[in-house]
């Protein structure tokens, strides 16, 4: 695998989520800073040394409600 994407939500709750396409992984924590080392935890639980992506995006969502 040459890549792996992660969709980031502001939580409702606070802090921040993080899932991977493709792949059954979950990351949750409180700063961005903690959450991209969660990430990196994930991805290093999840894949064998050798089938480990070379790269892992980060793609963040925000959501806003206008009134009209």
């Amino acid at each position: 695998m040459d890549e792996l994407i992660f969709i980031v939500n502001e939580a409702p709750e606070g802090g921040y989520t993080a899932r991977a396409l493709g792949e059954s992984i979950f990351a949750e924590a409180d700063s961005l800073e903690d959450l991209r080392e969660e990430i990196r935890e994930a991805v290093k639980c999840h894949f064998e040394d050798d089938s480990s992506p070379k790269v892992v995006r980060i793609h963040f969502v925000r959501e806003e409600i206008l009134s009209v």
